[in-house]
């Protein structure tokens, strides 16, 4: 008689779409475990759950670093991260036991190039200003000049980063909705001039042109030791006194503390920002004291069919690292 299959204990850091949980409860030879909740994994529960795991499926907003590899111990296999950035992967200590890492990018691209257009307009055309005018009673008889802000036709729009979540969004999805505003240029930076860029008419310009340049600065590139604090009291000085600055990559990448005195000072007229450091960003923050700077809480992939693709595809990479064949999005190690 065949002896039956060794249980794989897997362990879920939190409450995931239905999608994903689906196909791990269909899949023979699983042990699941979950921290059933909503809100992020407690330190202590996330070393006493990954304990003896053979898989992880983590977020964004899970450190996982050599205590829990160390906690986990030597079945772990395979780590799933249900996000596209995976800055909170410690990949040196990964990569040195072997473990294997799946993650979820491209799926995010419509939804987020969506919210990152859907922010530029709320903060060049100052929306939120509008609807807090229209509550407190502000709005009285129509005024010349109340509430202007500035319009996207005959504009130049800069985009940082044509790596990997910069080219999709670039090509396909934040270029295609810009443009029917009647952009004039869209410019782009980065290591080297991209042959996709063209299809949407892209100037390859050095970082320096773009910020000088640029009506409107959208930042979409991975968080490396080089982009990190890359928007900055140098880069920000560069700007026109009228541009507007958007960030929905990784908040890193911006050092807040020269943003805040450069929309405080006018240096510029605007930002919106869906990424912060810390997130969330705490109340008394300075920024969030600035009428031209909009916060939005991190909801780039927040539509119901982007999330539920991206837990299935993090359940489908963790069952291929457990079953040793194919994820269908390995991060390269």
């Amino acid at each position: 008689m065949k002896a039956a299959a060794k249980l794989m204990k897997v362990f879920i850091t939190r409450r995931i779409p239905q999608e994903g949980m689906k196909i791990l409860a269909a899949a023979e030879g699983c042990e699941v475990s979950q921290w059933d909740s909503d809100e992020p994994v407690p330190r202590s529960e996330l070393l006493k759950g990954v304990q003896g795991a053979h898989g992880l499926l983590c977020l964004l907003s899970d450190k996982i670093d050599q205590e829990v590899l160390d906690a986990a111990g030597p079945n772990l296999k395979v780590i799933s991260t249900m996000s596209v950035g995976f800055d909170h992967l410690v990949l040196s200590e990964i990569k040195k036991r072997g473990i294997r890492v799946g993650y979820t990018p491209d799926v995010l691209t419509d939804a987020t190039a969506e919210l990152t257009v859907a922010l530029l307009l709320a903060t060049s055309r100052r929306l939120p200003e509008g609807v807090e005018e229209v509550k407190s009673g502000g709005w009285s008889s129509w005024k010349p000049l109340w509430l202007c802000g500035y319009g996207l036709s005959g504009s130049t729009v800069g985009i940082i980063g044509l790596g990997r979540i910069g080219k999709y969004l670039f090509r396909m999805a934040i270029a295609q909705r810009l443009l029917p505003f009647g952009v004039k240029r869209l410019l782009y930076s980065g290591r080297t001039a991209k042959s996709y860029a063209a299809e949407v008419n892209g100037e390859f310009v050095p970082l320096d042109t773009l910020t000088s340049e640029s009506d409107f600065i959208v930042v979409s590139c991975s968080l490396t030791p080089e982009t990190q604090g890359l928007c900055d009291k140098a880069f920000f000085s560069k700007m026109k006194k009228t541009a507007i600055f958007i960030n929905s990559s990784r908040g890193a990448v911006v050092n807040q503390e020269d943003l805040y005195d450069a929309l405080s000072s006018g240096q510029i007229a605007a930002a919106g920002l869906d990424v912060t450091t810390p997130e969330p960003l705490p109340t008394n923050h300075p920024l969030l004291t600035l009428k031209n700077c909009v916060v939005l809480p991190h909801i780039g992939s927040a539509t119901y069919s982007t999330r539920g693709v991206m837990s299935a595809l993090a359940a489908q990479n963790l069952l291929g690292g457990l079953q040793g064949s194919d994820m269908p999005s390995e991060l390269t190690l």
